[in-house]
């Protein structure tokens, strides 16, 4: 089942979620500063209410809206890999609400690399994205099994096969030093070799 951008910008304006491909998995998208649309996907999911949202945003200038204290080298990683499967922790500043970030004092970025997915974000964002599935299930890479397991409680749905089916990297950059949170696609070498300066923790 596919829906038209436009009706898929009405049902995240009104408060609802779609499930959009990104350049990794499915993700269950809505409105990231809409309360009961980002309540409404904690549901949805069984999430637990401790494990915090990104944001899926849409230029750098939307990570520098939503973060303080970024390191000098932001800008240089951001040209390198993003938009792309590369989630980005900063410090959060006062602009994040506390149903996305749980009341940490970080926040994940998210900018996907799928045409429909960023068309929307940039028209309806900043977005919650999480994989499209369960809690506790593994992430969504296939459309049947997601509408099997969502179960018609999302209307909203764009379906592509030329998934990587591998999550993003998430990379905490809100310390001293570099820490990768979750290993994706691109490794400490891909990044090493953009920004041979950038100070990862050691292992």
């Amino acid at each position: 089942m596919m829906k038209s951008n436009k009706v898929l910008r009405e049902i995240l304006a009104d408060g609802g979620a779609v499930v959009l491909p990104t350049e990794t998995v499915y993700g269950l998208f809505a409105k990231a500063l809409d309360e009961q649309a980002v309540d409404h996907v904690y549901e949805l999911k069984n999430r637990p209410r401790d494990k915090a949202m990104n944001l899926n945003v849409a230029s750098y200038e939307d990570i520098l809206s939503y973060s303080k204290e970024q390191p000098k080298y932001l800008k240089q990683l951001y040209d390198a890999f993003l938009p792309g499967p590369l989630t980005i922790v900063l410090k959060a500043n006062s602009q994040v609400p506390k149903w996305i970030n749980s009341g940490l004092a970080t926040v994940g970025f998210r900018l996907p690399d799928h045409p429909v997915t960023r068309e929307l974000i940039q028209a309806e964002g900043p977005l919650i994205g999480p994989s499209a599935n369960k809690s506790g299930k593994a992430s969504g890479r296939y459309f049947d099994q997601i509408r099997a397991q969502f179960d018609f409680q999302v209307t909203g749905y764009q379906d592509d096969d030329a998934l990587l089916g591998v999550d993003s990297t998430i990379l905490d950059l809100s310390g001293n030093k570099v820490k990768i949170l979750r290993q994706g696609s691109i490794t400490q070498e891909d990044i090493l070799a953009e920004l041979p300066k950038i100070p990862f923790e050691e292992v």
